[in-house]
């Protein structure tokens, strides 16, 4: 195994269960010492379980690496200051943050709660800020820093009854592209990666007893969580000088997605009228419109 992130201290949260746990534990493989924190919430946010981190810190101990475990919430900024000051005194620094927690409440758009909304947003984006807030003056100071937050093709692409977890992984996607704007002086890099892979959220998705749907259940359970963790571990090697950029990974393939740009334009000299744009700018770009697509509908192979 090659030391990749030897010396470096990741922060991983989320870190107890699925994705993050794979991560961590790899990460530890390559080097890292590694700081896993965990609500150890069910899958909607209630309830906390400490032992979930503490098992998964466990476990790359017994297995000859170095690893603490955190349980605050990422939605209390001071819980979240006192995990980062963790950090530093247990393992002697911070050099990767990953940003994984995360919840799910899904609903139908026009019956979704205020609360439902607020609460995916709070763990989702506001946890994801707050996390890479606090960690953001530790790596401004020593000038180097490397941050990889989860996005989803659902903010990306598109999926039923997830307006609330949709806003928050596409916000995601936006803060960290800010983040690779503003750190860029301090040698900060930021990027987010679109996981596909088996977890408790995938399960939770509704099967219904709908063909399309249940083949695409079948589809992501063969997408083993371990599959995404090589590329977060590439990302914070030092060889690595890749900022900005939105990557999402399934089975054995690694995508790089696109970011919004200028497809097309129409003038006109004289300026618009709601008559021309209805007869002339509206038809003549329409070729260029995106489709109403569910991320299924745009990965829509099998899995290699």
């Amino acid at each position: 195994m090659s030391n990749t992130l030897e010396g470096k201290v990741m922060l991983v949260t989320g870190g107890g269960r699925g994705v993050g746990k794979d991560i961590a534990a790899l990460a530890a493989q390559h080097g890292a010492k590694v700081m896993i924190n965990d609500l150890g919430s069910e899958l909607g946010g209630d309830g906390v379980d400490v032992g979930v981190a503490e098992s998964a810190a466990a476990e790359i101990r017994a297995a000859g690496g170095v690893a603490s475990a955190s349980g605050a919430s990422v939605t209390d900024r001071k819980a979240v200051a006192e995990m980062i000051d963790q950090c530093v005194d247990e393992l002697g620094g911070l050099h990767y943050v990953v940003n994984n927690a995360g919840i799910v409440r899904d609903r139908m758009f026009h019956k979704m709660s205020h609360e439902e909304w607020d609460s995916v947003l709070d763990v989702h984006l506001n946890g994801s800020f707050n996390v890479s807030n606090a960690a953001a003056k530790i790596f401004r100071e020593q000038e180097s820093g490397c941050f990889l937050h989860m996005t989803s093709t659902s903010g990306l692409i598109g999926n039923l009854g997830q307006a609330n977890y949709m806003a928050a992984k596409l916000g995601i996607a936006a803060m960290s592209r800010s983040i690779s704007i503003d750190m860029q002086r301090s040698n900060v890099r930021s990027n987010c990666l679109a996981p596909f892979a088996l977890s408790r959220m995938t399960e939770s998705i509704p099967d219904q007893g709908a063909t399309d749907n249940s083949a695409h259940l079948d589809s992501i359970r063969k997408m083993d969580p371990a599959k995404i963790a090589p590329l977060v571990i590439a990302l914070g090697a030092d060889s690595c000088d890749v900022s900005g950029q939105i990557f999402a990974v399934r089975g054995n393939e690694i995508f790089i997605m696109s970011q919004p740009r200028p497809l097309r334009s129409m003038h006109r000299s004289e300026g618009w009228t709601p008559e021309t744009v209805l007869d002339h700018a509206l038809p003549a770009l329409e070729s260029n419109f995106t489709p109403i697509e569910r991320s299924r509908d745009v990965f829509c192979w099998d899995v290699v």
